[in-house]
C-alpha cells in the first residue's frame, strides 16, 4: 500500500499546527481510531526500527493499568493520546522522529488537532500504559482530538517563548556543494517545494537543527547540534527533529511525482561547520 497518498501533504503541513487546548466533550469516533489504527500499522521508517503505536484514552488508562495520565498543564481538555515506540539501535531517534510525523500529519488531514510532546508528559505512566519493553524507546507523544476554540492564556505565552510562528530562513538552512554557498530557491527547482515544506516543519523549542546540502540530485541531511540542549531530557530530541524533516522532505517530493531513496553517502571533501553531524543523504531515481 502506498502510504503517501492517504495524505494530501503539502496542505496538510501548512495547516498543522501545534494544538494544546481540546474540545472536552469530542472523544474519537471508532471510524477514526479505526483508520488511524490501520494507518500506523503500516508505517515504515527509513531505518528499519520495528515500531508499534498505540491510542490510549485516559480513562481507560486509570481503570486498566492503574496509571494517571499528565502533562502538567500543558494539554488541557485532551482524552486521547497517541504514543509510538521504536526499537532501540542507531538512528532510532530519527526513525521515530519520521514515523510519528508521518502519523502526525495523516491526523492532520482527518481534522484532529496535535501536539509534539517531548519533555512535558509524565513518562513513566505513558510507558506503563502501553506496556514499554526494555529495548524500546518512548521520546514523545501527542494529545489526539479536535481543537477546543481559543487558546489559553499558557498555550498562546508558550507559542511566543518558542517562536512558534516564526522559522528560518532558505539562507540559514540550505546550501549548495558546501557550507559556503546558499542554496536559492530558484537554484532548488523542482526540489523546491519539499524543502519549503523541511522550512515549516516543527521543532523542539522550534530550533530547526537540520541543515540540508545539495549535491546535483543528492540532499545531504545534517543535523547542526544546539550545545547542553539534550542534557535536562536524557536523549537528544534534536534527532527527532531531524527525522520530522525527513518526513516531511519525502512525503512532498512523493506528492511531487518525485521518486528517490535514502543512502548513507556522506561527501567528501566538504567542510563542516561546528557541532554539525552528517545523518543521511536523498539521492533521486
Amino acid at each position: 500500500m502506498e502510504l503517501y497518498s492517504e495524505i494530501p501533504v503539502v496542505e496538510t503541513i501548512k495547516k498543522r499546527t501545534s494544538v494544546r487546548t481540546y474540545n472536552e466533550k469530542s472523544l474519537l469516533s471508532g471510524e477514526i481510531k479505526e483508520k488511524l489504527s490501520r494507518f500506523s500499522s503500516l508505517l515504515k521508517g527509513p531505518f528499519g526500527k520495528s515500531s508499534r503505536f498505540e491510542i490510549i484514552e485516559s480513562d481507560i488508562a486509570r481503570r486498566d493499568a492503574n496509571v494517571r495520565l499528565g502533562t502538567y498543564g500543558v494539554i488541557r481538555g485532551a482524552e486521547t493520546y497517541v504514543v509510538a515506540a521504536v526499537k532501540k539501535g542507531e538512528k532510532d531517534l530519527e526513525e521515530f522522529g519520521y514515523i510519528f510525523e508521518s502519523f502526525i500529519l495523516y491526523a492532520t488531514s482527518l481534522g484532529l488537532g496535535t501536539c509534539w510532546l517531548g519533555g512535558t508528559f509524565k513518562k513513566s505512566e505513558f510507558s506503563k500504559a502501553i506496556g514499554q519493553k526494555d529495548d524500546e524507546i518512548l521520546p514523545c507523544i501527542s494529545p489526539l482530538g479536535f481543537p477546543g476554540g481559543r487558546r489559553s492564556l499558557l498555550e498562546s505565552t508558550m507559542r511566543f517563548s518558542v517562536g512558534s510562528d516564526k522559522r528560518k530562513s532558505w539562507k540559514e538552512l540550505f546550501f549548495q556543494r558546501g557550507f559556503h554557498k546558499a542554496l536559492t530557491a530558484a537554484e532548488a527547482g523542482k526540489y523546491v517545494i519539499p524543502l519549503e515544506m523541511v522550512r515549516l516543519a516543527p521543532s523542539a523549542s522550534n530550533k530547526q537543527p537540520w541543515r540540508i546540502l545539495q549535491d546535483e540530485s543528492v540532499y545531504h541531511f545534517y543535523l547542526q547540534h544546539t550545545k547542553g540542549y539534550a542534557k535536562p531530557l536524557g536523549y537528544d530530541i534534536q534527532r527527532v527533529d531531524l527525522g520530522i524533516a525527513m518526513s516531511h522532505f519525502e512525503h512532498t517530493a512523493r506528492e511531487l511525482g518525485i521518486s528517490g531513496k535514502w543512502l548513507h553517502i556522506p561527501p567528501q571533501d566538504v567542510s563542516v561547520p561546528s557541532d554539525t553531524e552528517y545523518i543521511i543523504s536523498w539521492r533521486e531515481g
